[in-house]
């Protein structure tokens, strides 16, 4: 048994640079609670077993990050960036 304490979607961070904008990925993440009160932050590609009991919740995690599905624009934020003028390499 695990309970789900906190559950962080997966986004990009967009971080302005000098010519423009780089957009880095930040995968699903969940807090979850075991049932011997340890809690363990999980990603899709982390191992679900608690390091206290060695319970696997693995089963649990995948149906979790499974419910989510993104939309275009979420996985796709630089296609729906409005134009702008200072953005570019200078002539």
């Amino acid at each position: 048994m695990v309970t789900i304490v906190e559950r962080t979607e997966g986004h990009y961070d967009v971080q302005e640079v000098e010519f423009g904008r780089v957009y880095r990925w930040c995968p699903d993440c969940v807090v979850v609670e075991c049932e011997c009160g340890e809690r363990l932050t999980l990603t899709a590609s982390s191992t679900a077993t608690c390091r206290r009991c060695g319970a696997d919740h693995t089963a649990a995690l995948r149906a979790e990050v499974a419910a989510e599905r993104l939309g275009d624009e979420a996985l796709h934020p630089w296609r729906y960036a409005e134009d702008r003028e200072d953005a570019g390499i200078p002539f």
